[in-house]
């Protein structure tokens, strides 16, 4: 009884498994798949250097399951496409390829399909500095044949990356003091020096760095009006003992493509890579470098925009930077390390860290500055300015430094956090002042007590705290002022104030603080 029992289950699932078997039957694709787009833009790259992956999702939509009996570039072999199909029944996890036969896909469901680039813009074009690069993914062939565009806009550039040992294969390093005191410690970065032939920067073309750039001893790196300089994860620019930087940026009339200033990012050029912070490494200012000017800058997505070391009592400030922005930097905008610096009609904004931290001591002094800190891509330990005149090493040894003078005039200095200053000092001289400035700071157990006694014109004159400065939106880093601002008509006067980032001539008697004049927004 129990074997007549078991025959009929064992018939019945054999039965059943039978009947379902239509289920798995494939027929050929008619025609009929659809996109979630018609055309996938690869948005830019430059040549030689690989895209993003972007995606594309095939749709069955119809009730039969479906053979895809090709699926192909339509350049064959030759195209500088790739492509990865994932999804398929057909294949065994994903597959990676030009060219795909026989790819499955069951009734109502997808499959995703992921493409990448990697093109040399010489095998395109021997003129252009930039080249349209087409092709097409084709599904099936003769009448039931579907499409999709691909489409890559390609930028030529000067490349500037250190050399490979073909036998080691170690790459070029760059080695220095980096305190400059003549000490035995080295510190060892991937990089070269700068030729002769490669100390000015033009608007040619755009220029992309590997590794770290160094501007040698008695050289001058210029970068022209327009110029775009592009940097490799952990690269940067050096500028050793006795060299010096030149930014010459120019005011732009177009704000949106700014064509005029001279732009320092990282470089992905996809739109998600837009505003991430922390894509490349620094410009870092070594101790004895000297007349290093920046005008009419963007450097934003750096881990530390500016790191300037040293030369505190140098005639010329070590740095003066003016009309420049310094956006979206995963630590500091501007870091100095007992050093000179003089900044006017400077935007800081959107730093892990502080906008501007003037350390171990040090000469500053700001003028029409906007210092704000509006980050939001996690915690925030440090507000926006900070002052100290110490340096701890790692054993807890303490080393002091005067700071000689910070001076912050006509400024905002705001942000998301509160307050918005700290002034930390352990040695004698601690020599600072905030006039005519609009600043964050409403915390009742510091207010009144150390470096914030506010009513002491010594330290604090003519200054407005904790009233809106009605930017555009901080958070994005649209940093002009409405007709709203606290900062309007807050500046003083007699301090020389000409025109504004814009070029927008400042009210002679009623100047606004910050780096720009105010506006009135449109709705």
């Amino acid at each position: 009884m129990k074997r007549l029992l078991s025959f009929f289950i064992c018939f019945g699932i054999l039965l059943f498994w039978s009947s379902c078997r239509n289920d798995f039957e494939f027929s050929p694709s008619t025609g009929n798949l659809e996109f979630v787009k018609d055309t996938v833009y690869l948005d830019t790259v430059f040549t030689n250097i690989g895209s993003s992956t972007y995606n594309l999702k095939v749709y069955n939509r119809s009730d039969d399951d479906i053979v895809i009996p090709t699926i192909q570039l339509e350049n064959g072999i030759s195209s500088f496409y790739r492509m990865n199909v994932d999804g398929g029944t057909g294949l065994e996890g994903a597959q990676e390829g030009k060219f795909f036969e026989d790819v499955e896909l069951l009734a109502n469901d997808s499959l995703f399909i992921f493409i990448e680039t990697t093109i040399d813009i010489e095998t395109l074009s021997n003129s252009d500095t930039q080249f349209l690069y087409t092709d097409r993914i084709l599904f099936d062939i003769g009448s039931n044949q579907q499409d999709v565009d691909l489409v890559t806009l390609v930028k030529d550039a000067i490349f500037i990356y250190p050399n490979r040992n073909e036998t080691t294969g170690i790459v070029e390093t760059l080695t220095f003091d980096v305190d400059g005191d003549g000490n035995s410690d080295e510190t060892t970065l991937q990089g070269r020096f700068l030729e002769d032939t490669e100390l000015t920067f033009t608007n040619e073309k755009p220029y992309v760095i590997y590794g770290y750039a160094g501007v040698d001893s008695g050289k001058t790196l210029t970068m022209d009006a327009g110029a775009r300089v592009h940097f490799h994860a952990n690269s940067g620019i050096i500028v050793t003992d006795n060299g010096t930087l030149n930014i010459n940026g120019a005011l732009s009339t177009d704000q949106e493509i700014l064509e005029n200033e001279v732009i320092l990012e990282g470089d992905r050029l996809e739109p998600l890579y837009t505003d991430i912070p922390g894509q490349w490494g620094t410009i870092w200012l070594f101790n004895g470098s000297a007349n290093n000017t920046i005008e009419y800058a963007t450097i934003k997505n750096a881990t530390i925009g500016i790191l300037s070391e040293g030369n505190q009592a140098a005639t010329n400030d070590k740095l003066t930077i003016t009309n420049s922005q310094i956006y979206n930097t995963s630590s500091f905008g501007i870091l100095g390390r007992a050093t000179s610096i003089t900044a006017e009609n400077t935007v800081i904004n959107n730093c892990g860290q502080s906008s501007f931290a003037g350390t171990v001591g040090g000469k500053y002094n700001f003028t029409h500055c906007t210092i704000a800190n509006y980050w939001n891509n996690s915690f925030r330990q440090f507000p926006a300015v900070l002052l100290n005149d110490y340096v701890e090493d790692a054993e807890g040894i303490t080393t002091l430094n005067d700071l000689t003078e910070a001076s912050f005039n006509n400024c905002i200095i705001y942000g998301n956090d509160n307050p918005e200053i700290f002034l930390d000092d352990r040695g004698p001289v601690f020599s600072y002042k905030f006039t005519n400035c609009l600043i964050r700071f409403d915390d009742e157990n510091l207010e009144g007590t150390g470096n914030y006694v506010f009513d002491n014109t010594m330290f604090y004159d003519g200054n407005s705290f904790n009233v809106d400065p009605d930017f555009e939106d901080g958070f994005e880093n649209l940093m002009r002022i409405g007709e709203d601002s606290g900062a309007n008509r807050l500046a003083f006067s007699l301090i020389p104030s000409g025109s504004d980032i814009l070029g927008v001539n400042r009210d002679s008697a009623e100047p606004d603080c910050g780096a720009y004049e105010s506006i009135t927004f449109e709705d």
